[in-house]
């Protein structure tokens, strides 16, 4: 498997080259982390912070309110990549993914320490946008160009195989965000809960961020992986001189993934928010079927890399993009039909995700120059993520609670449009899919 991927002897360090078995396993690792302490947030945000931090609202405008701040974390993370490309300018990844991941892990543990709005006041809403802006902030940073190593090093023809492993992170990191809060909501009394039991998985997102930091550092700090880094060019180049040679692939690059960044939110984020608020179910059912439904999600986005492969990726891309279009005019409506529509909701609004998100990598990384990969991947995924999925919980909720369920596809559509708009006209993804 190593000789078919490395084949520059410089990457050899006493007959020990670097095979993609390890890269992925160092990008399955740090993605996972990632988006636990992604998904721990989100979760507390539609069941504990509209109530702690905005008891002075309804329980709708509270969670409004509740959104707002979790969209803060997509606004800063843009401006904690440029920070971080100049510590790893200045003093390598190792130094950069040290100060990133305790910058990450300790924004999310000083959330659990957090006074309510009860106990502070203002100063409780403020802290908790602080350190979400930390969070942000600190993920800007954990860009380690383990992915787009991964993409470069993929063998002809299994692209689209190597461009969904980063994926997997998403869906793994739910399944164990969603069935912690799930143990915690079910064997403690409301009160409890809410007083002090949601506590205890920001704790476990530090303690895995620190897990996940070591698994990284073993990687990007050897003399193989920095060699290799050098050989392929994946080095933090300057964001200005990135953004005046790639502007072009960097705007097309960041709408080519907003369905399936869109549909992300609508499937995890928002419709636990409208059972909660608008149904007298449990909130423990609900993220077990999540946690069930984002497992589908993980078959699916392995299907994507043996589909990609096979059909092309821009092809896949499209016609996911097409079917998440389909999706948005019908899907949000079952969540309004009990606990089978939720269901049907759930697993086949997972399936689309896994098969969309599968690619969404690939689509980000394609087509950069090599010397640019690096800076230009992680700005594209910033901004990709910010514009289709940041605010996509506050409008959808908006919408369905204004406008009825219906109404919320209106921004999945949205998203389908400007994937398919950007691959119409990125004819070199075409060429690499």
């Amino acid at each position: 498997m190593s000789a078919a991927v490395i084949d520059a002897p410089e990457a050899e360090d006493a007959g020990h080259g670097v095979s993609p078995g390890e890269i992925a396993i160092g990008v399955i690792i740090g993605r996972t982390s990632e988006f636990f302490d992604f998904f721990v947030y989100a979760i507390a945000s539609v069941l504990v912070f509209p109530g702690f931090f905005f008891p002075f609202v309804d329980a709708l405008t509270g969670t409004l309110y509740s959104f707002m701040v979790f969209a803060l974390a997509f606004v800063a993370r843009p401006f904690g990549s440029f920070a971080f490309m100049a510590v790893d300018r200045a003093y390598g990844r190792g130094a950069k993914l040290t100060i990133a991941l305790f910058l990450l892990g300790g924004s999310t543990a000083a959330i659990a320490f957090l006074p309510s709005y009860a106990d502070a006041g203002v100063s409780a809403i403020a802290l908790l946008a602080v350190f979400r802006m930390g969070q942000g902030f600190a993920l800007g940073g954990t860009w380690d160009g383990l992915a787009s190593l991964l993409a470069l090093n993929a063998p002809e023809g299994r692209r689209g195989w190597y461009a969904m492993i980063p994926q997997l992170g998403a869906p793994l990191g739910l399944i164990v965000a969603s069935l912690l809060f799930a143990f915690f909501t079910s064997s403690l009394p409301a009160a409890d809960f809410l007083d002090w039991g949601w506590r205890f998985p920001f704790f476990v997102a530090f303690a895995i961020n620190v897990v996940a930091l070591f698994a990284r550092l073993r990687l990007v700090v050897t003399p193989e992986f920095q060699r290799l880094y050098e050989t392929r060019d994946l080095q933090p180049e300057r964001v200005g001189i990135t953004l005046r040679r790639e502007w072009k692939t960097i705007v097309i690059g960041a709408f080519a993934p907003l369905a399936s960044f869109a549909l992300f939110h609508m499937v995890t984020v928002f419709p636990l928010s409208w059972v909660f608020l608008f149904t007298k179910e449990a909130p423990t059912r609900f993220l077990v079927i999540e946690a069930v439904a984002a497992a589908l999600g993980v078959a699916a986005i392995v299907a994507s890399g043996r589909l990609a492969d096979r059909f092309g990726r821009r092809q896949l891309l499209g016609a996911s993009a097409a079917v998440i279009a389909v999706f948005s005019g019908f899907a949000p409506q079952l969540l309004a039909l009990g606990e089978g529509g939720e269901i049907v909701f759930m697993l086949s609004g997972f399936v689309l995700l896994g098969l969309a998100f599968g690619q969404s990598s690939g689509a980000v990384s394609a087509n950069f120059a090599t010397q640019n990969r690096y800076t230009g991947s992680a700005i594209t995924s910033d901004l990709a993520w910010l514009f289709g999925a940041g605010f996509a919980p506050l409008v959808a909720l908006w919408l369905s609670a204004n406008f009825g369920l219906l109404a919320s596809g209106g921004y999945l559509l949205s998203g389908a449009v400007a994937t398919m708009a950007a691959l119409w006209f990125n004819n070199e993804l075409g060429r690499n899919g």
